[in-house]
């Protein structure tokens, strides 16, 4: 993968489950929603100062979010953070770059 690009799209592992679910409630405050479901379903990464993580993540039956989230480099010892999301997302759209 080069650095600054998107590496292809991987289907979510634990660890980005994880990610997710750290950020949920900086989303649901952001968004203004309350989330039964917050599901990664797949995942796309960027290597920056950090790694910045582009997540497909499922919040009911047929609505989907992107969310941007950018994980720091361990020895700044600092949690992941949400960056921006993008709502009205359905399983197929694609997950890109915003």
């Amino acid at each position: 993968m080069m650095t600054g690009g998107l590496s292809d799209t991987k289907p979510a592992t634990p660890e980005v489950q994880q990610l997710v679910n750290q950020v949920k409630p900086q989303f649901e405050s952001r968004a203004n929603v309350n989330c039964a479901v917050f599901t990664a379903i797949v995942f796309k990464t960027q290597v920056v100062a950090g790694t910045m993580y582009f997540i497909k993540v499922q919040v009911s039956d047929a609505e989907y979010v992107h969310l941007k989230v950018f994980l720091s480099l361990p020895h700044e010892n600092v949690g992941p953070s949400l960056v921006s999301f993008q709502t009205g997302k359905t399983r197929d759209d694609p997950l890109t770059y915003f």
